[in-house]
């Protein structure tokens, strides 16, 4: 199985990008670094990819499990250097039902998302 995402018209720093499950992404740069700030910058979307892959990770678990979800929280913040992400940590508030053995399953769980594994392996991600 293979999914592309293609570029299929930019204007300066923004691109639209199309998936090939028919999303369409626009993708930009602040401001500040010379964009229209329209859309996330790339790096940004890499920490959404993130925190939306942990998230998805976990509700898939819980839901084998019959857990409830209510109040969690997937938050992915990025340290820069060299104008490049240099690490990743991924911020979890835990669910308030469940108990303190199951919050660490969810942490275990949590860093098993393909997403985490992948970037994992290239810059430090870090899950708390």
């Amino acid at each position: 199985m293979t999914h592309q995402a293609e570029l299929v018209s930019r204007d300066g720093f923004k691109h639209v990008i199309q998936t090939s499950t028919g999303q369409t992404i626009i993708v930009d740069e602040p401001e500040s670094d010379g964009g229209t700030n329209l859309g996330p910058a790339p790096t940004e979307m890499l920490a959404a990819a993130l925190a939306a892959c942990t998230a998805l990770t976990i509700e898939s678990y819980a839901r084998i499990k019959g857990w409830d979800l209510e109040g969690l929280g997937v938050a992915a913040d990025t340290t820069y250097a060299d104008h490049r992400p240099a690490s990743y940590k991924v911020t979890l508030t835990m669910p308030p039902a469940l108990s303190e053995e199951q919050h660490d399953r969810i942490r275990i769980i949590a860093g098993k998302c393909p997403v985490h594994r992948t970037i994992a392996n290239a810059i430090p991600v870090e899950v708390v």
